[in-house]
């Protein structure tokens, strides 16, 4: 009986992917979606023009979905920025509704520029997103005349979702960003507790996405802020200071003694509370245990130079012809941007997979009767997403989780009276849409269904009619994804992972080189920009492998496979690291050889890599003093070339 369970039993990659996420509920953004989406109702019946309402409030839902950032400035790009495309992409829909093949070539081209800017970053995807999302909408729903009047109603959704989040600006000012480089300053706390212990790669993941966050959202905010008396500097130079204290971190983790002690972690949390305070009473550092050897002395001297910085509120960290943290022009940035994304192979892959879906969809439902088409390329715009997570996955969890929505709609549709009774139903479904998203893709689409169903309702007043043709053109608009959009596309399912985490041990091959070069201010520098360079590239990798492991096999399979490769690889950046701060508080240097010995294994695992899908055990015969410097990160590349891929069928 168990056996026949166990073979009747959902797939472990499905059951992770529906598992929910454990997150708090976040009372501000469900409150505020409540009302973005229920008062334009309300204000569109007192009127006596519902279709507006709805219109706005569909805008609205756009704004809310875009409302991913914490800072208020990013928060003011990832809403407004997404609305002038939205009311583009509407404009091109309503212009060719019921016009067949118009309509399919014009959403096609539409879905191609969409796909090609989505891949520039996260504003950019929500702005390609709204692009493709309103065309369709425009060209499958009738619009209010004239032509501008729908581009106007929905942007006005938005706006008023920016309004209201705009709302808390004077209570909270740089909050966020200050409670971001806090955080990172208290994963760094946490780093160093863990030194010496199992959990420290976990730790140090967590201040690599930390540090990520904090660099991405710092540096984003700085487009139009070279002051250097900012706040912004301020917040930079005190994330700046962390990067060496991280370093000491590896080395602590491998011989460290006295910087293993817990006053170390206690003080570097009483930094993070300094820095999201904005200053006060400057950090005791008198009881800081005394070093006992290159590692300890690297983390004592990176932490009270952090500990300078945190406390100096006047300080300007950056000499008069240092540009470190100050972004290029904002038109010097959007000729590199435009450049990039129209060179890039990656870009118009994924626009051109993109517009073939979009164009099947379009035609297909234009070639057979589909009442209310417009959902399959709605469908197909939500699941093909890639930075959004499995293209496979999507679409499994976009059917089951529709299913779910229209279970939910389907009373309200069949029950509820069109009318006034619309606006605190509307009310309580959007106020879910927050809280179900911080639990997944799935939770995610049972809360946006019924809400979107009830706006289609206000517009074409079908009912329960339409709860059975928007599950069917789901389904379809699913397997568009699936087959044109996936299976299609063997890179889809012959996982990318080789050449990612190929590229990232190359890099790491010139990060050993550059580690124990001619040490002088300009190889430091570059030491840090190549190691943050490949924490980033790693944890890229990381988050390729979460998306595969949601894969069917053999996609999965093979990304478990490997997964073990994935970590053996950041523990050698950790003991190149180690290695590095030793070497700057007092050790021998390894002999060129070594480190020449040492760059060549790792460029044959990279090439390896590129070669093969499956991992082949290499025994290495590197050489060098055992009581070296680099003797534990020869042993960490040789742990990582024994490395195999398990027997087929095997577990």
């Amino acid at each position: 009986m168990e056996t026949r369970a166990g073979r009747l039993s959902p797939p472990e990659w499905l059951l992770n992917t529906l598992r929910p996420r454990s997150a708090p509920v976040p009372w501000a953004a469900v409150a505020r979606s409540g009302v973005a989406l229920s008062a334009p109702l309300a204000a569109g019946l007192a009127t006596g023009h519902p279709m507006y309402g709805a219109l706005v409030s569909m805008g609205a839902l756009n704004g809310v979905i875009g409302d991913t950032a914490d800072a208020y400035r990013m928060r003011i790009l990832n809403i407004a920025v997404p609305q002038i495309f939205g009311a583009i992409g509407v404009t091109v829909g309503t212009l060719v509704y019921q016009q067949g093949w118009s309509a399919v070539l014009a959403l096609t081209l539409v879905a191609l520029v969409s796909g090609m800017i989505s891949s520039i970053g996260a504003v950019s995807s929500v702005s390609g997103l709204l692009l493709l999302l309103n065309a369709v909408v425009g060209a499958g729903l009738p619009m209010p005349q004239p032509l501008w009047m729908p581009a106007l109603l929905l942007s006005l959704g938005g706006l008023f979702v920016l309004a209201l989040t705009l709302l808390g600006w004077p209570l909270r000012g740089r909050m966020p960003e200050r409670s971001a480089v806090a955080d990172a300053y208290r994963r760094v706390a946490d780093l160093l507790a863990a030194a010496g212990t199992g959990a420290y790669p976990e730790r140090r993941q967590e201040v690599t996405d930390s540090l990520n966050d904090a660099y991405d959202l710092i540096l984003a905010l700085r487009t139009r802020d070279h002051g250097r008396r900012s706040p912004l500097v301020r917040l930079l130079a005190q994330l700046n200071v962390l990067i060496p204290l991280l370093e000491a971190a590896a080395a602590a983790h491998l011989y460290g003694r006295a910087s293993r002690r817990p006053e170390i972690a206690a003080t570097v949390r009483g930094l993070a509370d300094a820095v999201s305070r904005g200053g006060g009473e400057a950090v005791d550092l008198s009881g800081l245990p005394a070093p006992e050897g290159p590692a300890d002395r690297a983390v004592d001297t990176a932490l009270r130079h952090a500990a300078a910085v945190v406390h100096r509120p006047d300080s300007d960290p950056y000499p008069p012809d240092d540009r470190l943290g100050r972004p290029a022009a904002v038109s010097v940035r959007f000729r590199t941007t435009v450049r990039a994304v129209l060179l890039s192979e990656a870009s118009w892959r994924y626009g051109v997979r993109l517009a073939l879906c979009i164009g099947l969809a379009q035609a297909l439902v234009s070639l057979v009767a589909v009442p209310r088409s417009y959902w399959v390329a709605l469908t197909v715009t939500f699941v093909l997403k890639p930075d959004f997570g499995s293209v496979f996955s999507r679409a499994v969890l976009r059917a089951l989780g529709t299913a779910a929505g229209l279970v939910i709609a389907a009373p309200v549709l069949a029950a509820v009276p069109r009318g006034w009774w619309d606006v605190p139903v509307m009310m309580l479904l959007a106020a879910l849409i927050p809280w179900f998203s911080a639990k997944g893709y799935a939770f995610q689409t049972a809360a946006i269904t019924p809400v979107i169903l009830l706006l289609s309702d206000t517009l074409n007043h079908e009912g329960f009619d339409l709860v059975l043709p928007r599950l069917m053109d789901s389904l379809i608009g699913c397997a568009i994804a699936l087959i044109a959009g996936y299976l299609l596309w063997p890179e889809s399912w012959h996982t990318r992972i080789g050449d990612r985490l190929a590229a990232a041990v190359d890099e790491i091959a010139g990060y050993v080189g550059c580690a124990f070069a001619v040490d002088d201010e300009g190889s430091r520098s570059e030491q840090v920009r190549r190691r943050r360079r490949i924490y980033r590239d790693l944890s890229s990798v990381r988050s390729e492998f979460q998306r595969a492991l949601t894969e069917p096999p053999p996609t999965g399979a093979r990304a478990a496979a490997w997964w073990p490769l994935v970590v053996a690889v950041e523990r050698i950046v950790d003991a190149t690291t180690a290695a590095r701060v030793r070497v700057t508080h007092g050790a021998a240097p390894p002999s060129p050889q070594e480190v020449t010995a040492v760059e060549r294994e790792l460029r044959e695992l990279a090439e390896n890599l590129r070669r093969s899908d499956v991992l082949l055990e290499v025994r290495t015969a590197l050489e060098g003093d055992e009581n070296g410097v680099i003797a534990p990160l020869r042993h960490e590349v040789a742990a990582a070339r024994a490395i195999t891929s398990p027997p087929r069928g095997g577990r």
